[in-house]
């Protein structure tokens, strides 16, 4: 309490990599209460796209009008943002959500630091779970299982922190992974908390 921030808004450059090598990028632009509430702006801002992701749903706005509403723990919110501004409970029940197995932890080396490792045993990759930077006490990569047999490993990194003016800390580039292969990049700049 009072050494994280709240609110936090940022530029994204938002790269998508594509199988022939090529890629492509669009400019998100991101607004964000911990814990819960995010607001993305994709542009060019006067076509009205973007996404609302708040209190567990996800509504998607194209052209200015918003599609229907589903359900969505958004893992990376709980785990890089939310979990610095909200109860301990909430924490773990949105993480056994996402079939993570608390009880199970261990140590490992990630990008030359000491991590903790939850959900998993040492060496197993095939299961859902996510790694906290050791010293900082931050989120550094989740491991999530997808598809219809739960067989595609979907890897997401959150890397590079930094400090934020006000408190706490961002990582300014995120990679996600499926299967081994990179698929999306997000640059973020502009940080302001």
């Amino acid at each position: 309490a009072g050494k994280w921030y709240k609110t936090l808004t940022f530029v994204q450059k938002t790269i998508t990599h594509k199988p022939d090598g090529t890629s492509t990028s669009e400019i998100w632009y991101e607004a964000m209460t911990v814990p819960g509430k995010l607001r993305i702006d994709i542009d060019p801002l006067d076509k009205g796209n973007g996404i609302l992701f708040a209190d567990g749903k996800l509504v998607s706005i194209r052209d200015g009008k918003a599609g229907p509403t589903r359900p969505l723990v958004h893992p990376l919110m709980v785990l890089g943002f939310d979990v610095y501004g909200q109860p301990v409970e909430t924490t773990i029940n949105q993480i056994k959500g996402l079939k993570i197995d608390l009880s199970t932890i261990h140590q490992e080396k990630w990008q030359g630091r000491d991590v903790y490792v939850v959900g998993a045993k040492q060496g197993d990759m095939n299961v859902p779970q996510f790694w906290v930077d050791k010293k900082d006490m931050v989120f550094v990569r989740l491991i999530e299982l997808k598809g219809k047999d739960g067989k595609i490993v979907s890897e997401t990194q959150f890397n590079k922190y930094e400090k934020v003016k006000g408190g706490g800390m961002v990582s300014p580039e995120v990679i996600f992974f499926v299967d081994g292969k990179k698929t999306t990049t997000e640059e973020y700049s502009d940080i302001q908390a």
